[in-house]
């Protein structure tokens, strides 16, 4: 019995060692990759916490990219230096994400909206704002569009998230077995622990692009930055709500829809299921369409949900495109 307790007492010890060794070891790799993965832009003040924001080129208008639910300012890869030729191009961190600060404010659309305006006008960077939103991000860059009207001069939706997907969809989540992400705790003990950056190829296989993951681990991969995807998540009915029936007059609107079906079985969803929520998805691209009088619809032939990095070049022609409009001031 003696023996059994001190093994016991040294097999706990071990572990708590262990333990305590992940986390210290995360802490300090933390440390150093804040000085080696410095912003690539400048923290703006909103109000009691500093959004990252990326800008470059000149001219008018102003291109503002939104990124997509988990996606950052790097998302955009090589897309911001290739508008810079034309014109301004701003990139951005949301509240929690990358570089930015954790935001001081729920994470519902009205309020990621006007702490992007804030921080446009606390930089300088004046109107009039041509918005490109990716997946969420159009949904946030349709909200900027609807209460800054008279400053946006144009909008371009690439498969962006149409304002009906939790309503028209609900029914067949309910009835399908669903592999979701892990809750922010579990990724947040993850990280703080060191298995994050220790096993990130096993871990973040078929979620991040292995070239990527080393960035993701070192800059985007934090506590803040989950809480917020989590919290972003969960507010996006309230957002739907709000641009639902959206009526923008004759505002120049470009929709770029995939044209690639979503592998749906990769997230546990059967072949019907994901028969049915592509069809919906789809249609609902069609139907941003009716947003503005001033539409068209764009298919990437060759891109699934990640347009952006299938076939960055298509949109930088569409907005190119949009540049050369008379509509465009």
């Amino acid at each position: 019995m003696g023996r059994w307790k001190k093994g016991l007492i040294g097999g706990l010890s071990l572990l708590l060692l262990l333990v305590g060794s992940g986390f210290v070891y995360e802490w300090g790799a933390s440390s150093l990759a804040k000085r080696q993965y410095p912003p690539t832009g400048k923290l703006v003040d909103v109000g009691g916490y500093r959004l990252h924001v990326d800008r470059m080129g000149q001219g008018s208008p102003t291109i503002i990219l939104e990124a997509g639910s988990g996606e950052t300012s790097l998302s955009w890869k090589d897309i911001p230096q290739e508008l810079s030729q034309y014109a301004t191009v701003v990139c951005y961190d949301r509240g929690g994400y990358a570089w930015s600060d954790e935001a001081n404010t729920p994470r519902t659309g009205a309020n990621i909206v006007k702490e992007l305006h804030t921080a446009l006008e606390n930089e300088g960077i004046p109107g009039p704002y041509l918005l490109v939103g990716h997946s969420l991000g159009g949904m946030y860059a349709r909200l900027f569009a609807q209460t800054y009207r008279d400053e946006v001069a144009g909008l371009v939706l690439i498969d962006a998230r149409p304002e009906n997907d939790a309503r028209d969809t609900a029914d067949i989540y309910a009835r399908e077995s669903v592999s979701g992400k892990p809750p922010a705790w579990v990724s947040t003990l993850l990280k703080r622990s060191g298995w994050l950056r220790l096993l990130r190829d096993p871990l973040l296989n078929g979620l991040v692009p292995k070239e990527e993951r080393q960035t993701f681990v070192n800059v985007i991969a934090t506590p803040n930055y989950f809480d917020a995807v989590d919290e972003e998540g969960s507010l996006t009915d309230s957002v739907e709500d709000v641009i639902r029936e959206q009526d923008l007059g004759n505002l120049p609107v470009r929709i770029i829809a995939r044209g690639l079906p979503q592998d749906y079985a990769l997230s546990g969803i059967s072949e019907e299921g994901g028969r049915q929520l592509e069809e919906i998805w789809q249609q609902g691209q069609r139907g941003m369409l009716d947003i503005s009088d001033n539409s068209r619809l764009i298919v990437a032939e060759k891109s699934g949900h990640m347009v952006i990095h299938d076939e960055p070049e298509l949109v930088v022609d569409v907005i190119k495109e949009l540049l050369d409009n008379k509509d465009i001031p």
